[in-house]
């Protein structure tokens, strides 16, 4: 049924395709972007500060060398702020490896006692891609023209530390320390750099939230489990994680299992012939993925299940991922797994990656491998990529949904997982399956299944400008239970911070305890003034134009 309907709304919408509402004679309703439309923007309203200069973090010799200025940043025509950056090694040893960081501290009076560390996947891509084009203070966006204020900057709620991590990443170095080779290692290199960066700054006694995206499925677990078996309050005090789209199992339980009903629930967006369709779904029988997923996805769960099939890819005619990855390719040579939404043209990208897309177009400069960039943010002056090779080649730590991941929701009772629907890379159905088959405060999985779920509500807002726009509304569903909330986000691909900034918001409030669930109906924490029942509020404003 999603499909006949689906198409019905792509035929009707196909006879004024290329056309402007101007060019078919059609007023739109204008669009809500400035307060006087009725509601405040989200972003932290700095009206009521004060004008002179205040430092937030303690001015020494030892914070001042890492100071960032932040109205010479390379065009960003504005100030985003006290921030400092630059490298810091691992341990007090001499030539240790270092990590590079950039800091933001925050103005939110309620930020006092806490900070999260954000951290980007790979392995061995940068978390300054988080903060240029999720999270950060401002945004370069593929395709646009230049940097813009991010409403939805995560520093707006609290302080934010983006680091690039293992050793060997982006401008971090690996000094004489050897490289790390599984997770438990990474971790511990990583507490090493905490404890230097903490003492350095005065930050001892905050609570610690720990998140990222994508392969930070491995690292953010293994990190806040390393960071609770210190028992250190002063320096390691986990109070939550927050992890999106993430890896946490089988390769062949996030990709190829769920691959075919992946591809049917999205169908028009693929645009696959029949006899590929009937060709995939025969061979996920054969493959026994269609058996194994839907015992996977019982509710509550019948026990623990059995190793999944193909786990180590050594049966032939089943690696249908990469199939239907080629067979898309043909139909959309520009469909990206990271978000299936996309269509051509390629957009350039200032770090050089687009999606799925090793693309920079003549005369363009990566971001970041920018000298002038470079010695603004106290980074060394070095080549610079997103993604940088031979960083974890042979990771040998188990998938955190079996061994770590439960330990950190039992300790915290504070984990979100968040999953973008358009993502085909790790897919919702893999994800779920994985949470089915982990144990955590005395249960397996979750006892109820996504028909039961809530509405995952985004409050409405205004938005002050059009380079930074996010949804309202009901933008997913979300399930809570024994302390691990699963939420998904409908319109979002891999990244959601960056494809659903503010749905990604509301779930940083859910994480620091700004707001209690997420379908609670009202405005963000950072919106100025308290206007009820927000639903009502815009439904009727939207109405009456």
């Amino acid at each position: 049924m999603k499909i006949s309907v689906v198409s019905t709304l792509l035929l009707a919408a196909g006879a004024i395709a290329g056309r402007s509402a101007q060019h078919v004679n059609k007023k739109l309703p204008e669009r809500m972007r400035s307060e006087p439309a009725g509601l405040p923007g989200v972003g932290l309203d700095k009206r009521t500060t004060t004008k002179k200069k205040q430092y937030i973090i303690p001015q020494n010799q030892n914070t001042t060398k890492y100071a960032v200025n932040g109205t010479n940043i390379p065009d960003v025509n504005f100030d985003i702020g006290e921030s400092y950056a630059g490298l810091m090694p691992i341990s007090s040893q001499q030539n240790a490896s270092e990590l590079y960081f950039w800091f933001f501290p925050s103005e939110n009076s309620h930020a006092g006692d806490e900070i999260l560390i954000w951290l980007n996947g790979g392995p061995g891509c940068s978390s300054l891609e988080g903060l240029l084009q999720e999270n950060g203070p401002f945004l370069w966006q593929y395709g646009t023209r230049s940097p813009v204020k991010n409403n939805y900057n995560w520093n707006n709620l609290t302080n934010v530390i983006w680091v690039e991590q293992p050793a060997g990443t982006g401008f971090s170095s690996k000094g004489s320390t050897p490289s790390a080779t599984n997770e438990e290692e990474v971790a511990e290199q990583f507490a090493g750099f905490w404890k230097q960066f903490i003492e350095t700054f005065g930050l001892q006694h905050k609570k610690v939230y720990v998140t990222g995206e994508s392969y930070a499925g491995f690292y953010v677990p293994y990190i806040a489990d390393n960071f609770i078996q210190k028992n250190d309050s002063a320096l390691y005090d986990v109070h939550g994680i927050m992890i999106y789209d993430p890896s946490i199992s089988y390769d062949v339980v996030l990709q190829d299992i769920p691959a075919t009903p992946f591809v049917e629930y999205w169908g028009p967006l693929f645009n696959l012939n029949q006899t590929f369709m009937d060709d995939i779904r025969n061979r996920s029988d054969a493959c026994g993925y269609t058996s194994f997923m839907e015992e996977a996805l019982t509710f509550p769960p019948k026990g623990l299940l059995p190793s999944p099939p193909n786990a180590d890819y050594s049966m032939p005619g089943c690696e249908l991922w990469n199939d239907i990855f080629s067979a898309v390719s043909l139909v959309n040579p520009c469909f990206d797994i990271y978000q299936v939404a996309t269509t051509c043209p390629l957009l350039w990208d200032v770090l050089g990656f687009p999606g799925s897309f090793d693309y920079l177009p003549e005369g363009a400069e990566i971001y970041f491998n920018r000298t002038d960039v470079q010695k603004a943010i106290n980074a060394p002056v070095q080549e610079w990529e997103e993604c940088t090779g031979g960083i974890l080649r042979e990771d040998t730590s188990e998938y955190t949904s079996l061994s770590v991941l439960p330990k950190v929701i039992e300790h915290t009772n504070n984990v979100i997982i968040g999953q973008g629907m358009l993502d085909y890379i790790i897919s919702y159905n893999g994800t779920l399956m994985a949470i089915q088959n982990m144990t955590y405060n005395g249960a397996q999985g979750f006892s109820k299944g996504p028909h039961t779920w809530n509405e995952f509500f985004v409050p409405y807002h205004s938005e002050l400008n059009l380079g930074d726009l996010a949804g309202s509304g009901v933008q997913g569903a979300y399930h809570t239970e024994r302390g691990l909330t699963f939420v998904t986000v409908q319109l979002s691909g891999h990244m959601i911070p960056q494809y659903a900034p503010s749905a990604a918001y509301r779930m940083v409030e859910k994480l620091l305890g700004r707001t209690k669930t997420l379908g609670t109906k009202s405005n963000f924490s950072t919106q100025k003034g308290n206007f009820g029942n927000s639903f009502n509020f815009v439904t009727a404003n939207v109405t009456t134009n």
